[in-house]
């Protein structure tokens, strides 16, 4: 399949990271008409020929997270019915990731609800990055390229051996992600324990590593209200850190979580435009990963190995 077939196309989630992919790659973003009836309904019209093209279709399911996942079904579907060879669909923060388990009596296992509107649809593979758990991409009956921000973010950390630096998990679900940023970091590994007492309300409980006179970054994959980082934070300041910073792959930041950054605790929130930020003059640092995703829509066209965007240079 040869890149002169390549076409892509953008919802209206994150319009601003899809142009910035297509620089980085050299290709126009395609034309489409996407936009809203009175009634609610979401409206989809391709506006070029695609037929036998390779479509890749970007669209974050970021707040409004139900009308964003309903613009890509409905993206997805006029791509096929107007004879693309193949879709991609290009999640960079796939919602509701999070509901990827049993773990009430009756309750749904939605992140499995929405592979399978992905898929039947008609996408024909999935380019997501940092999803919430790996498990994940199992729920896909086709190829899942599961990419990673954090070259990303060591490339604006810097690597190598920092003898104050402890980087911590602010729970156990994230001591894997922990570990890998401490090894390439060559940093120290902590923990913060946390009890969660509802969806905006986090119990820091205890801290597992030493950060006295540390300098500490809390690593997570996403944050809503700031409340795992700000209860953390409060802790590890309380066991005498020097200083408080977190990396984040996607922030979908609501007002509580402004009012809670604005406390102070965190020095720095490092995270990515997966999702489309305002930083409203708070301490938050916004990196760019549409050449990481570039590279990779690059890649699937001419059918090569996106390996090599996982490895780290001089690791």
């Amino acid at each position: 399949m040869s890149e002169s077939r390549l076409k892509i196309f953008a919802g209206n989630s994150n319009r601003a990271l899809a142009e910035d992919i297509c620089r980085t790659i050299g290709v126009p973003l395609g034309e489409a008409t996407v936009s809203t009836f009175p009634d609610g309904e979401t409206f989809v019209k391709i506006d070029e020929n695609i037929r036998g093209q390779d479509v890749f279709i970007i669209q974050s399911t970021c707040p409004p997270t139900n009308q964003h996942l309903m613009e890509l079904l409905i993206m997805i579907d006029a791509a096929r019915r107007a004879s693309a060879q193949r879709i991609t669909a290009v999640i960079p923060f796939y919602g509701y990731a999070r509901q990827d388990r049993k773990d009430q009596p009756r309750v749904p296992i939605t992140a499995k609800l929405v592979a399978n509107l992905l898929v039947s649809a008609g996408a024909n593979r999935i380019l997501t990055m940092d999803l919430h758990s790996q498990q994940i991409q199992g729920f896909f009956d086709i190829p899942v390229d599961h990419l990673y921000a954090s070259p990303v973010f060591f490339e604006h950390l810097g690597m190598g051996k920092q003898e104050s630096l402890v980087v911590c998990s602010p729970d156990i679900g994230g001591m894997k992600m922990a570990a890998a940023y401490a090894d390439v970091l060559g940093a120290s590994l902590g923990m913060v324990a946390k009890r969660r007492k509802s969806a905006t309300k986090v119990e820091a409980i205890s801290v597992v590593g030493e950060v006295d006179g540390c300098d500490v970054l809390l690593v997570d994959d996403i944050t809503e209200t700031a409340g795992t980082l700000a209860a953390a934070a409060a802790m590890l300041r309380g066991k005498g850190a020097r200083s408080v910073r977190a990396a984040v792959s996607h922030c979908i930041l609501g007002d509580i979580a402004y009012e809670r950054l604005k406390g102070g605790l965190l020095d720095e929130l490092i995270t990515t435009n997966t999702v489309p930020i305002d930083t409203r003059g708070l301490p938050i640092t916004v990196l760019n990963v549409a050449g990481l995703l570039g590279q990779a829509i690059q890649r699937i066209n001419t059918n090569e190995s996106i390996t090599s965007l996982f490895r780290i240079k001089g690791f």
